[in-house]
């Protein structure tokens, strides 16, 4: 059985998840969802698109036949007044903010000379701004409430992993150090910031589409999912700060089943830190 499926430790705890109609964040929603949460999907496709499976409605309407509220809202995280927006939305539909699951992200495994500034800025503006923007737009409501789980999905800092990928690693290196920063500023409030990593690559949208290899390389997002799951249903503080791993940290909890998250049965991915991004030989196509 995954992890904390048995329990409901987010009962009635409302949690926003961006980048959420598809891929990782959907399976984050619909876990979360399943541990008791109300979701505000929040991500940028509303209509369906044949290349792109899912819009926040449809991942809406999955939330709420698992019992749950679900508040689907339009949201370009690069736009300051949509996650404004997103905040009134969520305060007036539930009057409270409990989670903020900082999923949505972008790819960019290039070197600098291979790296347009108009690819820079689109990686930054989504991954380490957005990120910030959003934290810093719930922090009052988080704060208000008397409950505050943000999350960050980025790495354990190491400058290993910076050649090959300098512009990718600076925006999500930053999404960490704003987690190891800001759990010191909110130190002694109800709150908890953390980074959350994968050991392994991810099948997503992103691996899929950049052909980061295939099955036998990949964990399922679920893996990503409950290890968010078991973050967030900790009391504020008691993990804050830390750039966590999400294998080691289900470990800790108990797991001992990782077969459950292969996507080929058949085979365990290897696991890919930070440091060996630019050793691993899978590089996304440029465009």
């Amino acid at each position: 059985m995954r992890y904390g499926l048995f329990m409901k430790p987010l009962e009635n705890r409302i949690a926003i998840i961006t980048g959420a109609s598809r891929g990782i964040g959907r399976v984050v929603a619909l876990t979360l969802a399943r541990a008791g949460a109300d979701i505000v999907v929040a991500a940028k496709t509303e209509e369906a698109n044949p290349k792109l499976p899912g819009t926040i409605h449809t991942v809406a309407r999955e939330v709420e036949a698992l019992g749950r509220r679900a508040l689907p809202v339009k949201l370009d995280v690069r736009d300051d007044n949509a996650i404004d927006e997103m905040v009134q939305k969520t305060r007036a539909a539930f009057g409270r903010i409990d989670i903020l699951i900082n999923n949505a992200g972008a790819l960019w495994w290039q070197p600098v000379l291979e790296t347009p500034m108009k690819r820079y800025d689109l990686i930054h503006g989504i991954n380490s701004r957005a990120a910030f923007a959003c934290t810093r737009a719930v922090l009052p409501t988080m704060l208000e409430g008397g409950f505050g789980h943000v999350l960050v999905y980025s790495p354990p800092i190491s400058l290993d992993a910076l050649p090959g990928k300098v512009a990718y690693c600076i925006s999500k290196f930053g999404m960490t150090m704003l987690a190891h920063g800001l759990a010191v500023e909110m130190s002694g409030k109800p709150f908890s910031i953390n980074a959350l990593w994968p050991v392994t690559a991810i099948e997503s949208q992103a691996t899929i589409n950049f052909g980061l290899g295939g099955p036998a390389m990949w964990r399922k997002p679920e893996i990503l999912a409950d290890a968010t799951l078991a973050i967030v249903s900790k009391p504020p503080g008691e993990l804050t700060g830390k750039a966590l791993l999400d294998e080691d940290l289900l470990r800790s909890e108990g797991v001992t089943d990782f077969v459950q998250y292969r996507c080929d049965p058949a085979h365990e991915p290897p696991h890919i830190m930070a440091r060996d991004f630019p050793n691993t030989g899978l590089a996304p196509a440029k465009g």
